[in-house]
Formats: structure tokens, C-alpha cells, sequence
């Protein structure tokens, strides 16, 4: 499967709709596309799931390291990866777009600004293209979409301007059904929001798909199959999936399928809770369904449960399911499951915002004594922590108080950080389940 990164000058450049108007391009080729994502978002792969109908890879040096990026990818199917960056091509204080192009030596299409220049934008390519030589980076910017750009004489003056090393790829037009709207953590998801079919389609007309093809590249090879634990009898591990609870990495399902049996449920709806040796309650937007999630005997189940000793994980949204209660930004107070010791209040400015490193001081579902995890997070809420409060990880960021993170009751467990599969976060639990 050959593969492009599809690159910004910035943030908010028009990266996720240059590469969606890519996929549709190639799509219209007739060739089977595999999409991925730079860095640990979880809203721009949801756009990329609504034109694609398969789960869009995470590929994040820091969270995955540069073999489990490899290994990540080789696990998509297609003819072809679309793979789009994060921020700036060289933005990111632990994982980039260009750490990412570099670990799976693929070429960078490099999305630019046209709305207001037309030579600038092969200054600006030209100046991105070169300034790797000032890195330890193997980044080759191979191609330009000027995002913005009319035809005619505007888009002749750009790539004229282009010199021979830098391919125009095309435009993507001025069109305002091609913009997402914004919500507190980012774009919204894919399937609340979606690019107008008809504005897709035009602005994959625009794209010239036979230089984007010859640009994408056999990447750098899979570095072979992570091994899961042997496992005997088949155990069964639940996820919660509906609208409150959606961020979940295709590798750390994949991962979790190691253990046997799959089920979803769906707290907001209130169906009950499966059969289960193990839970896991991702991140998501519970806020916006706290009522529901109020109301709702799942929660209530899930603290039967807890008290049994089965083990639950929940991150970021799914720990604040797990709390005694839930303030939203009203001002009114849902209670929530009640497992873990704190409440949680939703704030109007975000929390916390990066990639974090925890380390763990004691046993729990996603580490042992002496181990260390990678993980992302990024929150809109706080916690507050009852007096017997058993926080599990150190981090090297804001975690849920104090510097510390992993809260933790029975054999329950909550983060504020999301951590990936390929950082063997997951394999604590999977032996448990052996």
C-alpha cells in the first residue's frame, strides 16, 4: 500500500479538506483508500470514516514509537494511504507531521494558503521544502494544494511560480460548503457534521490525481505483528459506544480482540450492561448527555459491577462517567456512576493539551509497578478529589490533580490521559484475562 502525508503550513490551513477531497479523488480513480491521521485526534478521522467506510489509523511517534507507527499502518488495507498531518508540518513538541513522514519515509503534500497570495505560496512550499535540511528529519515536501485558490489566472500564477522539484497538485476552491464547523474539543465529529457531498466531489475536480498518485510511495516496511498474550478460555471485554462515547483508537479495539469477545453498549441509552470480564469506557463528550447518562441504570450497573471486582477502565470522558458526579457548565449537577472518589466540573476553557508521560507507582488495569505509559490529553473539566483519593501515575503534565493521574477504587481505574495500544497499555489487562 503506498502512501502520502498530506501536510499544513498551520493549523486550520484546510488540511482535513484537502484530505478528504483527496480520498474522493482517488476514490474516483477507482483505487481503495486507507485514511490515517498525525498525532492523537480523534475528530478529524471521524470525518475521514464518513467518505471512507473504514477506520481511519492513528499514526503518533510519542504515543505508538516508530515501530508501532509502522506496525499501525501496515495494518490498514487499500491501495493507497491518505494519511493527514497535525498543525504545521514541523509543529509538535513529541510527535509531528514531519516525525511521522520521516518514520514511514513517505513524501509530504504541503496544503498552503492561496486566499491571499499567488507567488508566495511556492515561497512559502520552497521555504518548507528546504528548512528540513535544518532537521534531523528525512521530510521530502514533494507537492503543493493551494487551499483557497481560484482558477484562472490565480491559480496559473501559482504554479508557474512553482520550481521543477515542487509539484502543483491542484486547488481547493473558496467554497463555504466545504467548511466544519468548530465545538470546544475541535471540528465536529463526522457524522454530525459532514462536508456537503456535491462541494466534495467539485473540490476533488480540482485536484490533479495523476501527480498525487505518482508522488504516494511504498513506505518504510512493517516491522512485524505485535504479539498478544496466550490466552485460554475466551473472556469477553465491553466497550461503551454511542454518541457520549466515541474516541477510541482502531488499534486499541484490535488490541482487546486479543482477549476474545468484543461487545458494545451504550450507556446514554440506558440497555443495560453485557455479560462482561472486563470494561472499558472511552472518552467522548459525556457533558453533552449528562442527563441522559444521569437517568440511565447503566451507571448503576457498572457500580454493581465495580464492587464485584470486575475490572473497568475509563479515559478522560469514560473517568468522568466513573465520578461521583458531574457539573456541567450550567451550573447543574448530574450524578454519575460513583465508583471513583471525585466530581467533576466542566470548564469553558480547556484544562489541559498535549502529550504526557505517566508513570506508575503501584499496579493497575494499563501498567504495572515501575512502568511508564505515553498518552495524550486534552479537557475541558477538573476534578475534584475526595481525602482517600488513590491516584496511581506520576505525570509530566496536568493529569487529574496534582501532577498525578490514574484514579483509582476496587479494580476500577480513571485517566484524563488516552493512551495507545502500541504503548503496551493494555497488556496489564490482558493478562488479567488470561
Amino acid at each position: 500500500m503506498t502512501g502520502l502525508v498530506v501536510g499544513g503550513t498551520a493549523s486550520s490551513v484546510g488540511k482535513t479538506v484537502a484530505t478528504l477531497a483527496i480520498i474522493r479523488a482517488f476514490q474516483r480513480e477507482g483505487l481503495t483508500v486507507q485514511p490515517a491521521k498525525a498525532g492523537p485526534d480523534f475528530i478529524d478521522p471521524s470525518h475521514h470514516e464518513t467518505v471512507v467506510d473504514r477506520p481511519s489509523r492513528t499514526l503518533d511517534t510519542w504515543l505508538e514509537g516508530r515501530e508501532g507507527l509502522r506496525r499501525n499502518y501496515h495494518r490498514g488495507e487499500g491501495d493507497v494511504c491518505v494519511i493527514e498531518g497535525v498543525m504545521g508540518v514541523y509543529d509538535g513538541h513529541r510527535s509531528s507531521t514531519a516525525d511521522v513522514a520521516d518514520a514511514l519515509d513517505l513524501p509530504v503534500v504541503l496544503v498552503v494558503d492561496a486566499s491571499a497570495g499567488a507567488e508566495s505560496v511556492a515561497a512559502t512550499a520552497l521555504g518548507f521544502r528546504t528548512y528540513a535540511a535544518r532537521t534531523d528529519l528525512d521530510v521530502r515536501v514533494a507537492g503543493v494544494i493551494a487551499q483557497q485558490a481560484h482558477g484562472g489566472s490565480h491559480e496559473q500564477a501559482i504554479w508557474e511560480a512553482l520550481p521543477a522539484e515542487l509539484q502543483y497538485c491542484g486547488r481547493i476552491p473558496p467554497d463555504s460548503d466545504l467548511e466544519i464547523p468548530d465545538r470546544h474539543l475541535g471540528l465536529h465529529l463526522g457524522d454530525e457534521a459532514p462536508i456537503d457531498e456535491n462541494a466534495l466531489d467539485d473540490a476533488a475536480t480540482h485536484l490533479r490525481t495523476d501527480r498525487l498518485r505518482a508522488i504516494a510511495e511504498e513506505p518504510a516496511p512493517d516491522p512485524g505483528l505485535q504479539d498478544g498474550p496466550a490466552l485460554g478460555d475466551q473472556p469477553r471485554v465491553a466497550i461503551a459506544r454511542d454518541r457520549a462515547f466515541r474516541f477510541v483508537y482502531p488499534a486499541v479495539r484490535e488490541r482487546l480482540a486479543t482477549a476474545g469477545d468484543l461487545v458494545t453498549f451504550s450507556p446514554v441509552a440506558g440497555d443495560g450492561l453485557p455479560p462482561a470480564d472486563a470494561i472499558y469506557l472511552p472518552g467522548g463528550y459525556p457533558e453533552r448527555f449528562a442527563a441522559e447518562l444521569a437517568a440511565s441504570p447503566t451507571l448503576s450497573a457498572l457500580a454493581d459491577r465495580a464492587a464485584e471486582g470486575v475490572p473497568i477502565y475509563g479515559e478522560c470522558g469514560g473517568f468522568m462517567a466513573l465520578a461521583d458526579s458531574l457539573r456541567t457548565t450550567d451550573g447543574r449537577r448530574h450524578d454519575m456512576s460513583g465508583i471513583l472518589p471525585a466530581t467533576v466540573e466542566m470548564c469553558e476553557r480547556y484544562q489541559a493539551l498535549g502529550h504526557v508521560e505517566l508513570s506508575a507507582d503501584r499496579r493497575t488495569l494499563t501498567a504495572d509497578t515501575g512502568d511508564s505509559l505515553r498518552g495524550h490529553e486534552f479537557h475541558y473539566s477538573r476534578a475534584s478529589l475526595d481525602s482517600d483519593a488513590t491516584l496511581a501515575f506520576t505525570v509530566d503534565g496536568e493529569g487529574i490533580a496534582d501532577g498525578r493521574d490514574g484514579l483509582t477504587e476496587y479494580e476500577t481505574l480513571g485517566t484524563y490521559a488516552h493512551v495507545h495500544a502500541a504503548s503496551g497499555a493494555f497488556d496489564t489487562l490482558l493478562e488479567r484475562l488470561r
